[in-house]
């Protein structure tokens, strides 16, 4: 996926999940942004970061923030909205005769539900901007959803379809994805059920740039 626009800025601070400081230009600017996670460790004070404008002129913030490089030089995309395109994107191209997202199932909304023939698959989306020592970890804070959302693949499984969960990398270099379980034990414990019962993990590497990020391999 790419962005029909793309300013850089420079991080100044994070006031709330939603907002930050920027200094775009010389001049302070608020902006939105798209990831209510922590990124503690990306937004950092004078770190790179990309703005995407809107184009909504009745928002309050006319940019979001989508990129940022971390102290090491990789460049991450944080846009929380970008990892369910990007996974559309490369499920157009692995033959399936069918891709509906946002399909319910159970009490959730499960992010795609696929046909490939007789088969029937279920696929949830997360996206992994948390990285140490070249490893990626989910979730970078505490997800009841995310939990939920496992629990509905595992169900999925006895009941016949492929239960996929997909992790889509949001940034160069790293390979695997594991549990966070320092900042959420409950994540752990509920991936590796989902592991026990047959859910198949999917790790999709991303190239990303400022404007843009795709699924290089899985």
């Amino acid at each position: 996926m790419t962005y029909d626009n793309i300013t850089k800025a420079i991080f100044i601070d994070r006031p709330n999940r939603f907002t930050a400081h920027v200094n775009l230009n010389g001049t302070v600017e608020t902006v939105h942004v798209k990831n209510t996670g922590r990124c503690r460790e990306l937004l950092v004070p004078g770190a790179e970061v990309w703005l995407t404008a809107s184009g909504n002129p009745l928002r309050k913030t006319v940019y979001d923030l989508v990129a940022v490089r971390k102290s090491n030089g990789i460049l991450f995309n944080i846009d929380s909205q970008a990892p369910n395109k990007v996974a559309y994107e490369w499920l157009a191209e692995q033959g399936f005769d069918r891709i509906v997202p946002e399909h319910t199932y159970g009490n959730s909304r499960v992010d795609f539900y696929m046909e490939r023939g007789e088969e029937r698959f279920l696929m949830e989306v997360k996206g992994c901007t948390l990285e140490v020592d070249g490893v990626g970890y989910f979730p970078d804070a505490p997800t009841e959803r995310g939990v939920k959302h496992i629990r509905e693949l595992i169900k999925a499984k006895t009941e016949g379809y492929r239960a996929v969960l997909a992790f889509v990398i949001q940034m160069d270099g790293v390979t695997e994805v594991r549990a966070n379980v320092a900042t959420h034990p409950e994540f752990g414990e509920a991936l590796e059920d989902a592991k026990r019962a047959g859910v198949e993990i999917l790790f999709l590497h991303c190239h990303v740039e400022a404007d843009s990020i795709s699924v290089l391999k899985r």
